[in-house]
């Protein structure tokens, strides 16, 4: 017996933050695939431009502006979108690394706001069309910062272990539905902005974290990952793949050339 061609809505494939880093190259990786994508962000500009490259290379995307913290706007993004197979949950970052007792709340807030209340937001309001896909799948891009800790890192490293646990107890909830949940936890990543971001702007600091570093993973190499975890036949759900560029062991041990 074989298996069942796809349906159409499994080929559509929603990724948000794709405006640059992880979430740009997963919709390259996944239009590459042969995937319909739905690039979305806040930077509108950013999106458009990735469409544009995208549709004139031959496949097949559209972008939309959205902020995955603002509800009622992602339950529109979902009014709008009703038949989709795929969604990559990217959308996230990491604000400062000042120790818990200076730690600034309103960064913490904005953490968690993105990448916990934000993976949450958008994955409830497209689970129905995953699941009327008869072949649905959630990504939650995570990080390694969802199991283990670091000084200077609370903040995010709390966020990252609540979108992990929501990953988790997700996965728990719909067994026994045609979607699953896999989790990609990426380590030490080199991309163009979330250092950057991390410590508001400032270059010196930003390059620090990869300094003596040969070669951090890149955006390339996570998305290689998440497409080959959603490319896999529909019954084989990868769980959760933690990786890791070969210099790092953890979070707190990583070898830097002199």
């Amino acid at each position: 017996m074989t298996a069942a061609a796809p349906s159409a809505a499994s080929r559509i494939a929603v990724v948000t933050g794709a405006s640059s880093g992880i979430g740009a190259a997963t919709a390259r990786r996944l239009a590459a695939e042969g995937y319909r994508v739905v690039l979305t962000a806040r930077r509108k500009d950013r999106i458009e431009a990735l469409a544009e490259e995208l549709n004139a290379a031959g496949h097949s995307a559209t972008s939309y502006a959205l902020d995955v913290t603002e509800r009622g706007a992602v339950d529109q993004f979902a009014t709008a979108f009703q038949t989709i197979g795929v969604l990559v949950n990217n959308a996230g970052g990491a604000l400062g690394a000042d120790p818990v007792a200076t730690g600034d709340p309103d960064d913490w807030r904005r953490m968690y706001e993105t990448n916990v209340l934000g993976t949450l937001n958008v994955t409830q309001a497209l689970l129905p069309a995953l699941t009327a896909s008869g072949d649905g799948t959630v990504v939650v891009v995570s990080s390694t910062a969802g199991f283990a800790t670091y000084e200077g890192g609370a903040g995010y490293v709390a966020a990252k272990h609540a979108e992990h646990v929501l990953a988790e107890t997700l996965r728990l909830e719909i067994v026994g539905t045609p979607v699953r949940v896999i989790e990609i936890a990426p380590g030490m990543v080199k991309t163009d902005e979330f250092a950057l971001t991390r410590f508001d702007g400032d270059t010196e600091k930003a390059a620090k974290v990869y300094e003596g570093v040969a070669e951090p993973l890149t955006a390339e190499d996570v998305a290689d990952t998440i497409g080959w975890a959603i490319t896999r036949p529909s019954h084989v759900n990868i769980d959760l793949m933690v990786v890791r560029p070969r210099a790092q062991a953890s979070n707190t041990k990583v070898h830097r050339e002199k």
